[in-house]
């Protein structure tokens, strides 16, 4: 999931379209069903609610601002402000999701709040998408692979097809049967757009039940299933073989950076080697020198290091 305003691990998984409103209209209906559901009067979830509904609602205008401060200046109050004022957006869909989970609704809303985060880190103001319609996406994202990773104890779901078939499979046959038609294999696979081995392996896993690996073949052998299962556990030779490639890459990045100027280093560590990089803006204050020239300045010192690993170990391919 990058910077398009569409989430590939999400696009062929969502259940329904998302909507483009984030406004106040969102909330009353997500606050008059909480209520109901509510088992004593101030429950954690109203008491969640009652929280975020202090924080206003932007409208354009402020989207843009703030999404021009946090993706500029990388300024943390922006993107506290952008990501609180869509907290009701999350719960609005948290509910939706709701219907399939039919389990704890915060545990929705976290992983919601943590797509939304991801939707404030990416947003680009310069594009002509609303934030509401943008975050969406990965707030849907983030829920739905919550579901899929806790729906049982084995993952029923890890490709984008089969994310698609966990909501549409049981969906898709009920359409072709009232339309006279039999579900087959092929036919689903045509109308859902997957392969028929994908067909079959999630009619399989969600027609399944999970396993235990401690529990005996029949009722009257002391034999365990997860005896037969052969170890998937790295060899020692790739073990040594992975930790000697570091080892060299270590020593070669050591090398390289002797190569560099002290600005270049700098961009080195604060922006390319590192976990956590520096914005342009703040490494151009420094330097006194523009984004777009750090930008450059980033650009070559790929470049040169392309050139310098290639150089230095002929077998190793940067590029895969």
């Amino acid at each position: 999931m990058d910077d398009q305003y569409e989430n590939d691990e999400f696009e062929n998984g969502e259940p329904d379209e998302p909507t483009e409103a984030a406004d106040d209209s969102d909330a009353a209906p997500a606050a008059s069903v909480i209520k109901e559901r509510s088992v004593v009067e101030y429950d954690p979830l109203q008491r969640y609610l009652a929280e975020i509904s202090r924080y206003h609602l932007l409208n354009r205008e402020e989207e843009i601002d703030l999404g021009k401060r946090i993706q500029e200046e990388g300024d943390p109050d922006a993107a506290y402000r952008l990501a609180t004022s869509n907290l009701r957006l999350v719960v609005k869909i948290a509910l939706e999701f709701q219907r399939i989970w039919m389990q704890n609704l915060l545990d929705l809303i976290q992983e919601g709040n943590i797509g939304l985060m991801h939707a404030v880190q990416k947003f680009d103001p310069y594009k002509n998408v609303k934030f509401s319609y943008y975050a969406s996406f990965w707030i849907k994202a983030y829920i739905l692979k919550f579901i899929m990773d806790n729906w049982r104890m084995v993952k029923i779901g890890t490709t984008q097809g089969q994310r698609k078939l966990f909501f549409k499979l049981k969906k898709e046959k009920q359409a072709l049967i009232d339309q006279g038609f039999d579900p087959q294999t092929k036919l689903l696979s045509d109308r859902l757009g997957v392969s028929e081995n994908e067909i079959t392996q999630m009619e399989q896993r969600l027609n399944g039940w999970d396993v235990s690996l401690d529990a005996p073949i029949k009722e009257d052998s002391n034999t365990e299933r997860g005896e037969f299962l052969s170890s998937e556990e790295e060899s020692i030779e790739n073990q040594m073989a992975k930790k000697e490639i570091e080892s060299i890459l270590q020593d070669k990045i050591a090398k390289f950076r002797n190569q560099l100027s002290d600005r270049e280093l700098e961009i080195f560590d604060s922006r390319i080697f590192t976990d956590t990089p520096l914005t342009l803006q703040d490494i151009g204050d420094k330097y006194v020198i523009s984004r777009e020239r750090v930008r450059q300045l980033e650009k070559n010192i790929i470049k040169k290091m392309k050139v310098f690993f290639k150089d230095e170990i002929p077998d190793f391919d940067l590029y895969e």
